[in-house]
């Protein structure tokens, strides 16, 4: 077992909580959207062997408090304290940014606006540039329904370092935002100079046959071939997995990363600020 350290970074009004163990590399571990620190304890974990990991909950989400506005900017905003506290403590080395799903996102945009604070980024499903926006009108009310009881089922966590206080409106609301920023993420990848790894789902959305299952997966792979074909310095790894991956197959998750951050963050020290 690690020594762990827990602290809290108070800004704009929401206090996030942070916690940093392990040895190695510094690496942090962004959440997504309906996930908590504690949800990725497993990958946290197996990753502490080799990297100080810094982990964090985003506002509404675990242990965070609650906020009077729920948007990318100030999701995006909790991350830069984090980032920006890290560095007042004087890291050993510029840390690897590892993000899953909307946590992706804000890692791109987060490295497209502070050049030289990581050593290189890590994207577990998501920051993806879909072809085609996800949120439909004609697929609102099923996509409505599902958050709906996804909030109604995360009930009993209220209060648990698992608890996300989102209503199933605000979560609708984030998901066609997300959308908008995709659709503009490939300028976001053009200003960022550090290695970039990718690891994805190959059935994003459910190795259904039926419903929206397949169009979102086609997109979801759509997204990837043509941000590759634009960047081909940017390294992917396919799961057979769906969205859930970061917590079905946290071992290989970490597997991956200390494969890449490893041999990567080696070769790059030099030239890392």
């Amino acid at each position: 077992m690690t020594t762990r350290k827990h602290f809290t970074i108070v800004h704009d009004g929401v206090a996030i909580p942070v916690s940093r163990g392990g040895r190695g590399r510094p690496l942090v571990l962004c959440p997504g959207l309906n996930s908590t620190q504690s949800d990725l304890h497993e990958l946290a974990e197996s990753l502490r062997r080799d990297h100080d990991v810094v982990t964090f909950d985003l506002r509404g989400h675990g242990l965070a408090s609650a906020a009077d506005r729920y948007t990318f900017e100030t999701f995006l905003s909790d991350v830069t304290a984090v980032m920006a506290e890290l560095h007042h403590l004087g890291l050993d080395a510029a840390p690897v940014l590892v993000g899953y799903s909307l946590g992706a996102d804000l890692a791109v945009h987060y490295a497209s606006e502070h050049p030289g604070t990581v050593d290189r980024l890590v994207l577990i499903d998501g920051a993806n540039p879909v072809p085609e926006p996800f949120i439909t009108e004609a697929l609102l009310p099923e996509l409505r329904a599902m958050w709906e009881d996804m909030v109604t089922q995360r009930e009993a966590e209220r209060g648990t370092a698992r608890q996300v206080v989102l209503t199933a409106q605000e979560i609708l609301d984030l998901n066609v935002e997300i959308d908008a920023v995709r659709s503009g993420i490939l300028d976001r990848y053009r200003r960022i100079d550090r290695p970039i790894s990718m690891i994805m789902s190959t059935s994003m959305a459910g190795d259904s046959g039926e419903g929206y299952a397949p169009r979102f997966n086609q997109n979801w792979r759509a997204g990837v071939e043509q941000l590759v074909r634009e960047q081909p310095r940017i390294s992917t790894t396919w799961l057979d997995a769906d969205h859930a991956l970061v917590f079905t197959h946290a071992p290989e998750i970490a597997q991956i990363i200390r494969a890449t951050a490893g041999a990567v963050g080696q070769a790059g020290s030099m030239n890392t600020p």
